[in-house]
């Protein structure tokens, strides 16, 4: 079930309306990122100042650029972990166009569904884009004195992470929330490993932007597979 609404997903990705939630998703995120690091220049800027004064040395001029490249450095760092996280977080605001195409074009007999409204949706976003972002902070101890589990820790914790909120995006539009969240505690396990599935393409540059669209698609899938099989 897993693999075959992987590769039905895989095969939809020309889709006008999976392009276009793709490129929504990118250009907030990227928005962000400059606006993150604009905060942090002008936030080390105001701190340092021009001129600092430090014990034994006196007065010097070049700390503030030093701060600079540091937190050039950090937001380099930090980009790197985060890019994904964040356009996965901000895409999930645009993931009922992406389901909504996926059962045009493979589940055509369903009824139409309200979707789920702006604020909701943000509130989700905003929900998931922290949980997300925590645990992927929280994670790099983990990353730093486990190394050679780090990739088996990243595709765990984020296989999980993207599983649960992709399966319940794609569930609620059909059960409401409740009914979302009790087929998904009935079917972790399978949730979990299709989770997995699209966590290994985080790790890949540029592939991994490509994975909220196909993690909506592929869990839409998945969801109409369970159901169906609950009856």
């Amino acid at each position: 079930m897993i693999l075959s609404g992987f590769f039905r997903a895989l095969g939809q990705t020309g889709d006008r309306r999976f392009r276009r939630v793709l490129l929504i998703g990118v250009g907030l995120t990227l928005a962000l990122l400059i606006g993150a690091c604009w905060i942090t220049f002008a936030g080390i800027g105001w701190m340092v100042g021009d001129d600092a004064s430090l014990p034994l040395i006196g007065e010097v001029s070049w700390l503030n650029d030093l701060a600079a490249v540091g937190g050039l450095l950090a937001m380099m760092v930090a980009s790197v972990f985060l890019m994904v996280p964040v356009a996965s977080a901000i895409t999930s605001m645009y993931l009922d166009q992406v389901a909504d195409a996926v059962e045009d074009k493979h589940y055509p007999g369903l009824p139409p569904v309200e979707g789920v409204g702006f604020a909701e949706g943000l509130q989700d976003t905003l929900s998931f884009l922290g949980v997300i972002i925590a645990a992927n902070l929280v994670a790099l101890i983990f990353y730093i004195f486990l190394a050679p589990f780090a990739p088996f820790i990243f595709w765990g914790l984020n296989g999980y992470l993207l599983g649960r909120e992709y399966f319940t995006l794609a569930a609620m539009r059909r059960l409401g929330r409740e009914g979302a969240n009790q087929l998904r505690k009935r079917h972790m396990l399978t949730i979990w490993a299709g989770g997995i599935l699209m966590a290994v393409p985080l790790t890949v540059p540029v592939l991994n932007l490509v994975v909220p669209i196909l993690g909506a698609a592929t869990f839409t899938h998945i969801f109409h597979g369970l159901a169906a099989k609950r009856g």
